[in-house]
Protein backbone atom coordinates (compact mmCIF):
# COMPACT_ATOMS: atom_id res chain seq x y z
CA UNK A 1 0.00 0.00 0.00
CA UNK A 2 1.10 3.77 -0.58
CA UNK A 3 2.18 5.51 2.41
CA UNK A 4 0.35 8.48 0.96
CA UNK A 5 -2.69 6.18 0.98
CA UNK A 6 -3.72 6.15 4.76
CA UNK A 7 -3.51 10.14 4.95
CA UNK A 8 -6.21 9.94 2.67
CA UNK A 9 -8.27 8.06 4.81
CA UNK A 10 -8.83 12.17 5.95
CA UNK A 11 -8.19 15.37 4.41
CA UNK A 12 -4.69 16.26 4.14
CA UNK A 13 -3.43 19.73 4.30
CA UNK A 14 -2.44 19.91 1.28
CA UNK A 15 -5.33 18.74 -0.37
CA UNK A 16 -7.83 22.48 -0.20
CA UNK A 17 -10.57 21.06 -2.53
CA UNK A 18 -9.50 24.00 -4.70
CA UNK A 19 -6.56 24.35 -7.39
CA UNK A 20 -3.59 26.31 -5.75
CA UNK A 21 -3.70 30.06 -7.22
CA UNK A 22 -0.74 29.63 -8.41
CA UNK A 23 -1.73 27.56 -10.93
CA UNK A 24 -4.91 29.24 -11.20
CA UNK A 25 -2.72 32.87 -12.56
CA UNK A 26 -0.53 30.50 -14.77
CA UNK A 27 -4.05 29.64 -16.24
CA UNK A 28 -5.24 32.91 -16.78
CA UNK A 29 -1.66 34.42 -17.85
CA UNK A 30 -2.11 31.71 -20.77
CA UNK A 31 1.04 29.86 -19.94
CA UNK A 32 -0.41 26.46 -19.29
CA UNK A 33 -1.02 25.12 -23.38
CA UNK A 34 -2.32 21.68 -24.51
CA UNK A 35 -2.58 18.42 -22.78
CA UNK A 36 -1.79 18.72 -19.04
CA UNK A 37 -0.43 16.22 -16.68
CA UNK A 38 -0.47 16.47 -13.18
CA UNK A 39 1.95 14.44 -11.55
CA UNK A 40 0.92 13.81 -8.33
CA UNK A 41 -2.49 14.97 -8.37
CA UNK A 42 -4.10 13.66 -5.44
CA UNK A 43 -7.49 14.06 -5.33
CA UNK A 44 -7.34 16.01 -8.95
CA UNK A 45 -8.13 19.12 -8.35
CA UNK A 46 -6.03 20.36 -10.91
CA UNK A 47 -6.98 17.99 -13.00
CA UNK A 48 -10.48 19.32 -13.01
CA UNK A 49 -9.46 22.88 -13.27
CA UNK A 50 -7.80 22.36 -16.36
CA UNK A 51 -10.47 19.92 -18.13
CA UNK A 52 -13.01 22.74 -16.84
CA UNK A 53 -10.64 25.39 -18.67
CA UNK A 54 -11.05 23.23 -22.05
CA UNK A 55 -7.41 21.12 -21.28
CA UNK A 56 -7.16 17.50 -22.13
CA UNK A 57 -6.17 16.65 -18.59
CA UNK A 58 -4.34 13.42 -16.89
CA UNK A 59 -3.67 12.69 -13.73
CA UNK A 60 -1.49 10.01 -11.51
CA UNK A 61 -0.32 9.68 -8.27
CA UNK A 62 0.50 6.61 -6.14
CA UNK A 63 -2.22 7.14 -3.33
CA UNK A 64 -5.22 4.60 -5.17
CA UNK A 65 -7.62 6.26 -3.03
CA UNK A 66 -6.48 9.56 -3.77
CA UNK A 67 -7.22 8.73 -7.76
CA UNK A 68 -10.23 6.93 -6.39
CA UNK A 69 -11.55 10.25 -5.27
CA UNK A 70 -10.77 12.51 -7.87
CA UNK A 71 -12.48 9.97 -10.13
CA UNK A 72 -15.25 10.53 -8.44
CA UNK A 73 -15.16 14.27 -7.51
CA UNK A 74 -14.80 13.67 -11.61
CA UNK A 75 -18.09 12.35 -12.38
CA UNK A 76 -20.12 14.20 -10.07
CA UNK A 77 -19.02 17.23 -12.09
CA UNK A 78 -19.31 15.45 -15.05
CA UNK A 79 -16.26 16.30 -16.17
CA UNK A 80 -14.12 14.22 -18.70
CA UNK A 81 -10.63 13.94 -16.83
CA UNK A 82 -8.59 10.77 -16.73
CA UNK A 83 -6.77 9.62 -13.99
CA UNK A 84 -4.15 6.91 -13.36
CA UNK A 85 -2.50 5.16 -10.42
CA UNK A 86 0.81 5.80 -11.49
CA UNK A 87 4.09 5.96 -10.26
CA UNK A 88 5.94 9.73 -11.54
CA UNK A 89 9.29 7.73 -12.06
CA UNK A 90 7.49 5.52 -14.26
CA UNK A 91 6.50 8.63 -16.95
CA UNK A 92 7.33 6.89 -20.07
CA UNK A 93 5.11 3.63 -19.04
CA UNK A 94 1.92 6.17 -20.00
CA UNK A 95 3.26 6.14 -23.65
CA UNK A 96 2.27 9.16 -24.76
CA UNK A 97 3.18 12.67 -24.47
CA UNK A 98 1.71 16.18 -23.13
CA UNK A 99 2.27 19.83 -23.69
CA UNK A 100 2.63 21.17 -19.73
CA UNK A 101 2.74 18.71 -16.94
CA UNK A 102 2.15 20.47 -13.44
CA UNK A 103 3.95 19.67 -10.26
CA UNK A 104 2.02 20.78 -6.61
CA UNK A 105 4.52 19.29 -3.79
CA UNK A 106 5.78 16.34 -5.68
CA UNK A 107 9.04 17.66 -6.01
CA UNK A 108 9.98 18.77 -2.60
CA UNK A 109 8.80 14.99 -1.25
CA UNK A 110 11.81 13.42 -4.11
CA UNK A 111 15.09 12.23 -1.97
CA UNK A 112 18.50 12.91 -4.09
CA UNK A 113 18.62 9.96 -5.80
CA UNK A 114 15.14 10.39 -6.87
CA UNK A 115 15.54 13.94 -8.89
CA UNK A 116 17.42 12.61 -11.68
CA UNK A 117 15.43 9.70 -12.32
CA UNK A 118 12.20 11.96 -12.33
CA UNK A 119 13.75 14.26 -14.88
CA UNK A 120 14.52 11.78 -17.15
CA UNK A 121 10.84 10.72 -16.57
CA UNK A 122 9.63 13.64 -16.85
CA UNK A 123 11.63 14.50 -20.12
CA UNK A 124 10.12 11.49 -21.97
CA UNK A 125 6.40 12.60 -21.64
CA UNK A 126 7.34 16.34 -22.10
CA UNK A 127 6.40 17.54 -26.09
CA UNK A 128 9.66 19.18 -27.12
CA UNK A 129 8.84 22.71 -26.24
CA UNK A 130 6.60 21.67 -23.90
CA UNK A 131 6.68 23.10 -20.45
CA UNK A 132 6.91 21.92 -16.69
CA UNK A 133 5.50 24.44 -13.85
CA UNK A 134 6.32 23.33 -10.61
CA UNK A 135 5.14 24.40 -6.73
CA UNK A 136 7.50 23.62 -3.93
CA UNK A 137 7.88 24.35 -0.44
CA UNK A 138 10.89 26.94 -0.31
CA UNK A 139 13.85 27.62 1.69
CA UNK A 140 12.14 31.05 3.21
CA UNK A 141 10.29 28.57 4.98
CA UNK A 142 11.16 29.49 9.21
CA UNK A 143 12.07 26.10 11.12
CA UNK A 144 9.69 26.20 13.66
CA UNK A 145 6.54 24.10 12.11
CA UNK A 146 7.19 20.59 10.43
CA UNK A 147 7.31 21.10 6.77
CA UNK A 148 8.69 18.71 3.86
CA UNK A 149 12.30 19.05 2.42
CA UNK A 150 12.49 23.11 1.52
CA UNK A 151 14.21 23.37 -1.69
CA UNK A 152 16.87 26.58 -2.58
CA UNK A 153 16.52 27.96 -5.73
CA UNK A 154 20.10 26.83 -6.86
CA UNK A 155 18.86 22.82 -6.32
CA UNK A 156 15.90 23.29 -8.97
CA UNK A 157 18.45 24.58 -11.38
CA UNK A 158 21.07 22.13 -10.52
CA UNK A 159 18.08 19.36 -10.89
CA UNK A 160 17.49 21.16 -14.51
CA UNK A 161 20.70 22.50 -15.58
CA UNK A 162 21.50 19.59 -18.35
CA UNK A 163 19.16 20.23 -21.11
CA UNK A 164 16.35 21.80 -19.95
CA UNK A 165 15.79 25.54 -20.09
CA UNK A 166 14.61 27.16 -16.84
CA UNK A 167 12.39 30.38 -17.23
CA UNK A 168 11.82 31.40 -13.88
CA UNK A 169 11.42 30.51 -10.43
CA UNK A 170 9.72 33.17 -8.42
CA UNK A 171 8.36 33.21 -4.82
CA UNK A 172 4.68 31.99 -4.72
CA UNK A 173 2.64 30.68 -1.77
CA UNK A 174 1.63 26.94 -1.04
CA UNK A 175 -1.46 27.05 0.25
CA UNK A 176 -3.06 24.47 2.87
CA UNK A 177 -5.54 24.01 5.62
CA UNK A 178 -3.30 24.89 8.27
CA UNK A 179 -2.32 28.13 7.70
CA UNK A 180 -4.20 30.89 6.54
CA UNK A 181 -1.48 32.76 4.82
CA UNK A 182 0.15 29.11 3.35
CA UNK A 183 3.40 28.43 3.25
CA UNK A 184 6.35 29.99 1.44
CA UNK A 185 7.08 28.47 -1.84
CA UNK A 186 8.74 27.95 -5.51
CA UNK A 187 7.32 28.45 -8.76
CA UNK A 188 9.03 26.98 -11.37
CA UNK A 189 8.90 27.29 -15.03
CA UNK A 190 11.01 25.10 -16.71
CA UNK A 191 11.35 24.37 -20.78
CA UNK A 192 12.21 21.53 -22.78
CA UNK A 193 13.80 22.68 -25.62
CA UNK A 194 12.17 22.06 -29.02
CA UNK A 195 14.23 19.21 -31.18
Amino acid sequence: MDIFDSVYRGTPPWDIGRPQQAFVELARAGEVTGSVLDVGCGTGDHVLFFAEEGHEAFGIDTASLAIRKAEEKAAGRGLQAHFLVWNALDLPGLNRKFDTVIDSGLFHTLSDEDRPVFVESLAAVLAPGGNYFMLCFSDQNPGEYPLPRRIAKSEIRDTFRDGWSVNYIRPAVFENSIQAEGHHAWLASITLPGE
